[in-house]
């Protein structure tokens, strides 16, 4: 039995999500009972990411709410430590859905992909949640799939300094394409013209 951290959702918030009153770090003593084809995790690092605001209300949603006295959950970096699926061999990186929580369980490794050589890899394990994550993709399959665009050609840029703004803004200037962006503050701005 080991301690496992989670951060658990207590209640639905009206407004802005506060930290004891509606999120709440706890420590619970955990079993490991791994049946058939199920993994134990160690998590290390989650994903932010803005549609978990829409997880936090009690209405119907493309996806499902937080359980309330449950552990958030989301997009997530671990590793495997305690495998019953061949597939997922103690001591691989993985990403998928996965608990906001030091260990999770997941049943049938459901949802889990095995990131190769991430280990060895120079890329941060962190990268996969951003750039190579679903922030990456979505800025590279809506530029280059749906968008087709031409080298010369001027995109617009909204919420450019966002997750996927931010990529979309710099894999449109790999591609030749003028970028005008908006941005909703003057830091975020100054970080748009100065930085990237």
């Amino acid at each position: 039995m080991v301690q496992n951290k989670s951060a658990v959702f207590l209640k639905y918030p009206t407004e802005y999500p506060v930290v004891g009153e509606h999120i709440e770090v706890q420590s619970k003593e955990f079993t490991v009972d791994l049946k058939d084809n199920d993994v134990l995790l160690r998590n290390l690092y989650f994903s932010l990411d803005p549609y978990m605001r829409g997880r936090m209300r009690n209405a119907k949603s493309y996806v499902p709410g937080f359980q309330i006295g449950e552990a958030m959950s989301g997009y997530g970096i671990a590793e495997v430590t305690e495998s019953k699926n061949a597939a997922f061999p103690v001591g691989a990186i993985v990403s998928g859905f996965t608990g906001w929580q030091k260990y999770s369980v997941i049943p049938g490794a459901s949802g889990l992909r095995i990131l190769p050589g991430a280990r060895e890899s120079p890329i941060p394990l962190s990268a996969h949640l951003g750039v190579l994550g679903m922030p990456g993709l979505t800025a590279y399959a809506s530029l280059k799939i749906i968008g087709q665009p031409k080298a010369g050609e001027t995109i617009f840029v909204s919420a450019a300094a966002g997750a996927v703004g931010q990529l979309v803004g710099q894999i449109a200037k790999k591609f030749g394409l003028r970028v005008v962006g908006s941005a909703g503050s003057d830091d975020k701005v100054d970080y748009l013209l100065n930085e990237l």
